[in-house]
């Protein structure tokens, strides 16, 4: 059970954007962070680290681009469409490199499918936000 959806449901005003795919894109980033940050230190601490190395960077780069997104896409108050949108669009951008890179390690290291997996996720609920975006 994820507090996502009660607290748009809660926000006092109008929100223009649909809140069911806000809160899915909302989720889905969570995820993606939590995801890389978590597939960064597995990276660390496989014995190639040294060839893990864009992989490491790629994961903590859209570990923060999604938190970043994440809180944005969290307020609503004096909303800013041009400023979500952009973050949005990056957010899709870091989890396309980062599920790109991590696919490139999912033979040999599972925690890189997974996060793979999550970032795929993330780019979809991305694109489908940035669908109902004006």
């Amino acid at each position: 059970m994820t507090t996502t959806m009660p607290m748009l449901e809660t926000y006092p005003r109008t929100i223009d954007l649909d809140r069911a795919k806000l809160a899915a894109a909302i989720e889905a980033i969570n995820a993606c962070a939590q995801a890389c940050t978590a597939c960064a230190d597995a990276c660390l601490s496989e014995e190639m680290v040294a060839e893990l190395t864009k992989c490491i960077r790629t994961n903590l780069d859209c570990a923060d681009v999604c938190a970043a997104t994440a809180r944005v896409l969290s307020r609503h108050t004096g909303y800013d469409a041009n400023l979500s949108r952009a973050l949005v669009e990056a957010c899709a951008t870091a989890c396309r490199s980062c599920g790109d890179e991590c696919a490139a390690h999912a033979q040999m290291h599972e925690h890189c499918r997974i996060c793979a997996d999550a970032c795929r996720a993330c780019e979809r609920a991305c694109r489908d936000l940035l669908a109902t975006m004006s």
